[in-house]
């Protein structure tokens, strides 16, 4: 019996002294969670303020405008209703809406979402103690979803800091205040638990993502550090229920200190611009270009007369590093590009053909509505290839009746994509009827046979992946095939 004991205890002690170093050597370099957060909230409650907005619209929905039901009996009361709606459709409703901002200066400048206040006839800022005060909006920014305002207080107001969200970790506490649902200020807290979403909000999204509970009315609210620095401006939630599920999406505020500061002094946004499209560089991308890893961001158009154009940038360099900052992807282009003031001049680094080479470019100012596209040359009309090619796609030639079927633009040139085979090795590439392959192998095509020809040669080089460009909808974006080689 003592010799079982003695057993049991020494493989406990066994276990404690060889898990415990491995248990306690992160904790070392971890802050500790704190006891509570009440401190931390009672100063920065009254930096925070609610936000509500009035908008005038005319009239009721048109689907709803006088049009009664022909099943409705006729002494149904829902009769009038229909009449009254259809006598009070043009008569202005004002829709009220809630959020959330915060003060960052004494004088009344304050941040919020640009969601929050688009459209509004009047906004209002109510303060921590309930003093309410009618707001100017200075600027506003649909691309990051942030906006500017202005009171003009009796004395001077407590403001907040923006803090460095760069330094942020996964896993480190914050805080969040805000309106949730127009009960006034509500504090939550949390951790981060991401970094760099994506969400398919704008073209700069690089969200912070915290489990803090954040609701509606959350929107434009801070998200504190445990310093009491807003690292983030709460943003957006993914819920499928229209309630907090633990996945909430904020701004990082070195992302909104550079913004606000634009709409603060000018009022409107001032991004740089290098006249690019940009595409992810895929594993299967760089195999196709002969390029080793898939770091970079690979440039599927360049707009005539740009900035990039003047550089000599050209469709498929794959650019690696934007003034002295790396580029590890195409969505870190588009961001360190628009932080570039215009009429820089920068070097950009790119890999054309497998070799590494500096390009000089001057950036340019960003326009809202510069939509220009390069123009190609119109193509012969050739006959078309009902039958699916080595790809797993029919082809067709781009003559006036391809057009006219898709819709496609009379100076669009290429070879027109008719089908798809479910099973063929082009099928999860995300092909529609009426894609246009521009070229194959980087080689400009105006047929099938073209097409089939390159496909087939690039496979009897033992090669096992075909390189695409395609235009889809306009843009042009590259997409690898995996054929299989010759074998």
């Amino acid at each position: 019996m003592r010799s079982q004991l003695f057993r049991f205890l020494r493989s406990v002690f066994t276990a404690v002294t060889l898990t415990a170093p491995l248990a306690l050597a992160p904790a070392a370099f971890a802050r500790p969670a704190p006891e509570s957060f009440a401190d931390l909230a009672s100063q920065l409650l009254p930096v925070v303020v609610n936000i509500s907005t009035t908008q005038t619209v005319q009239g009721v929905a048109a689907s709803m405008q006088g049009q009664i039901p022909p099943d409705l009996p006729p002494d149904s009361p829902l009769r009038q209703l229909f009449k009254d709606l259809d006598k009070n459709k043009n008569q202005p409703r004002h829709i009220t809406s809630l959020g959330s901002g915060f003060i960052i200066d004494p004088s009344g400048l304050v941040v919020t979402n640009n969601h929050v206040v688009e459209d509004a006839d009047e906004i209002t800022v109510t303060l921590n103690d309930g003093t309410a005060l009618p707001a100017k909006l200075i600027g506003r920014d649909d691309k990051t979803d942030l906006a500017l305002l202005k009171v003009i207080p009796k004395k001077p107001l407590p403001a907040s800091h923006f803090g460095n969200s760069d330094k942020v970790r996964v896993g480190d506490w914050v805080m969040a205040i805000g309106n949730p649902f127009g009960l006034g200020s509500t504090v939550t807290a949390g951790i981060v638990s991401a970094r760099n979403r994506d969400i398919a909000a704008g073209p700069y999204d690089d969200f912070i993502q915290t489990d803090a509970p954040i609701n509606r009315g959350n929107s434009g609210g801070p998200l504190f550090d445990m310093d009491g620095n807003v690292i983030g401006v709460n943003s957006a939630i993914f819920s499928p229920t229209g309630g907090s599920v633990g996945i909430g999406f904020a701004i990082p505020s070195n992302m909104a200190r550079e913004v606000i500061g634009q709409l603060q002094k000018y009022g409107s946004t001032r991004r740089g611009w290098l006249g690019v499209r940009v595409q992810n560089l895929t594993a299967d991308l760089a195999e196709g270009m002969g390029i080793s890893g898939a770091n970079g961001a690979l440039v599927a158009d360049v707009t005539d007369g740009g900035p990039a154009d003047k550089a000599g940038i050209k469709n498929g360099d794959v650019i690696t590093s934007f003034d002295g900052k790396p580029v590890p992807d195409s969505r870190a282009l588009p961001r360190e590009v628009a932080d570039t003031a215009a009429g820089k001049a920068v070097n950009v680094d790119v890999i054309r053909g497998g070799k590494k080479m500096t390009l000089h470019a001057v950036v340019a100012k960003l326009q809202d509505d510069d939509d220009s596209k390069p123009k190609a040359p119109a193509a012969p009309a050739m006959k078309p290839s009902p039958k699916p090619t080595r790809l797993g796609l029919s082809l067709a030639p781009l003559d006036d009746a391809m057009r006219s079927k898709y819709k496609l633009p009379k100076d669009a040139s290429g070879v027109v994509v008719t089908n798809i085979d479910p099973v063929g090795p082009s099928a999860d590439k995300n092909f529609r009827p009426g894609d246009i392959i521009v070229q194959v192998q980087k080689q400009t095509v105006h047929s099938p046979d073209e097409v089939n020809k390159l496909v087939d040669d690039t496979a009897k080089a033992g090669k096992k992946i075909v390189l695409l460009l395609v235009s889809r909808g306009g843009d042009l974006t590259y997409v690898a095939v995996r054929t299989g080689g010759a074998g």
